[in-house]
This record gives structure tokens, sequence and C-alpha cells, in this order.
């Protein structure tokens, strides 16, 4: 894939610069909006070596967007899979109405600018119909402590772009320095023990991302 996003040396480097960047991360909108105008230029160049989110598989092995909630993304705008791909992956989720709480979530974590500024990542982001099986007050709860939120939500991170054959039988390290394991085959994929990738190889500037309709829940 030609692009002129700088590569992260892996996991660690990913990993190592999250401590780092929380302290400097806001939580309002203003974050994803200026972060996503900064890389736009770029990832709409880069796209034409892509497979501009809607052709065949390129040479990365990742597919076009795939999955029954990939229907209800927008045809066009800045929430549609186009538009997507010119923004990192904060801004860009900012943009889907179905991730509304996951954004509202990551930005009371202050991982905005972290998440946006991260190389070569993939997100598992789960739909809002996901944090609705949550019950409404241990959800509440979790939305205000910071850094249980932080540990969950960096659960559903992990510091490589994987593409769907990775799926197939992936254990990988996230952010969370905990394991997250997945499976599954063409376009059924599960993550974790239950948790269903609805709209997979969804890309934005900086990631790639795997809408599911399961919140993840790392080992306390």
């Amino acid at each position: 894939m030609n692009t002129r996003i700088r590569r992260t040396t892996g996991l660690l480097a990913a990993a190592a610069v999250l401590p780092l960047t929380l302290s400097a991360c806001s939580s309002d909108s203003g974050d994803a909006d200026a972060a996503g105008s900064s890389k736009k230029a770029s990832a709409s160049e880069s796209r034409g070596g892509d497979e501009g989110m809607g052709g065949s598989a390129t040479a990365s092995g990742v597919d076009q967007p795939f999955g029954p909630a990939c229907s209800s993304v927008p045809k066009e705008g800045a929430g549609s899979f186009e538009g997507m791909a010119m923004d990192p992956v904060a801004t860009a989720a900012s943009n889907n109405p179905a991730l509304s709480t996951l954004v509202t979530a990551v930005k009371k974590a202050g991982l905005v600018d972290t998440l946006n500024n991260a190389q070569d990542i993939t997100v598992f982001a789960p739909t809002n119909d996901a944090f609705d099986k949550i019950p409404k007050k241990t959800l509440d709860a979790v939305l205000n402590d910071k850094e249980q939120l932080t540990k969950i939500l960096t659960y559903h991170v992990v510091g490589e772009k994987l593409a769907p054959a990775d799926l197939e039988n992936g254990s990988f390290t996230t952010l969370e320095k905990s394991k997250l394991t997945t499976s599954g085959s063409g376009e059924s994929f599960t993550v974790g023990d239950s948790a269903k990738v609805v709209c997979g190889g969804v890309k934005t500037a900086n990631a790639h991302v795997y809408i599911i309709d399961s919140v993840l829940m790392p080992a306390s």
C-alpha cells in the first residue's frame, strides 16, 4: 500500500506512546477536527494506491468493506467509506452516527489525539447497540472512571494493521497489553469470546477498522 503516513516500528512503539500522549489529549471535538484536517491531503493522495474503500482486494490483503452493518454507512460525505478513508480514526468515527457512544467514550478517556496520531493500527469499534447491551448504571460508572475506561478502550486497539486474513486464527497484543484473539473466515469473524464483526475492512487514514456488535472486556 503506497502511503505517506510514517510507519511505526510495531506494537511496542505504539504502546509506548500511549502514556506520553494521554496527558496531552483533549476531550473536545475540536481535537478530532484539527487532527483530521492535517491528514486529509496525504490520505487523499494515498487512496489512489489503496482500493479507495470500495474496490477489490489489494496487495496488502485488505478487502473492500464487508458485513451486514456496512449497508447503513452513508454513501457520501465525511461518514462514507471514502470520507472515513481521508481522516484519522477518531475523526472518522466521529462522522459515523453508529459509533457516537464510542466517540463519547474516547473523548472522556482523553484518547482522541492518541488514536489520531498513532500509525498503522487496527481498531475494533463497538457500535452504539454494543454499548446498549451494558446496563446503563454500569456504563455510566465506566464512562466516569477514566482509568477503567482507558483500559477498556485500549483493549480494542492493536498496534498493527490487520487484514481480514489475519483474523482467521489470530492472537494479538493490544495497547492495553492483554492478548486478544480472533477467529473466523471469509466475511464472518469473531473477536474475543463472542463479539461479531458486523462491518469489516473499513479504512481510515491511519487505521483499519472492524466494527463489532459487543464491547470487549479485558481481564480484570
